[in-house]
């Protein structure tokens, strides 16, 4: 079943918060690598996300943050790989419990020059090496495990 549109003309702030996530990769030399950022804040390593966006289906909104924080593009997979959830620290010192949704991206081009590409950093790594810099043990087991030959839209 295809993904709707999200509408967000009815959403409110104390709404349960969800974020959209890229799980981007790529294959050299037949073996995987993901695409880990900082974050822009704490400069933890992450995958890019961001909040949902009106009109946008959840891949897409995955999709459109990998451009903006990583500056890939690529073909993302309408299917969820999975949810994980943590604690996003906001500017007046609340943390936000955000749950977020990964997509997985078959990056095929990386730009040097992309929207925050002054903000961040960013490395390709094996999944196993990948999963030990991020903090979430969610999203760590999902790197970890991650299998390019189950992605399928």
């Amino acid at each position: 079943m295809a993904q709707a549109p999200i509408d967000l003309t009815d959403a409110h702030k104390s709404d349960v918060r969800t974020q959209f996530g890229a799980l981007c990769f790529r294959m050299v030399r037949g073996k995987p690598e993901v695409l880990l950022v900082t974050s822009r804040r704490t400069k933890r390593w992450i995958v890019p996300k961001g909040w949902p966006m009106n009109g946008k289906t959840p891949s897409e909104s995955a999709e459109i943050e990998a451009w903006e924080e990583a500056g890939v593009r690529g073909k993302v997979y309408d299917r969820c790989l999975g949810v994980y959830s943590y604690r996003k620290a906001m500017e007046d010192d609340e943390d936000l419990p955000c749950v977020t949704m990964i997509y997985a991206m078959k990056v095929r081009e990386c730009a040097a020059k992309y929207p925050e590409a002054l903000e961040r950093k960013r490395k390709w790594l094996r999944p196993k090496k990948a999963a030990a810099l991020v903090d979430e043990p969610d999203l760590a087991h999902m790197i970890r495990n991650f299998d390019p030959q189950k992605v399928k839209s």
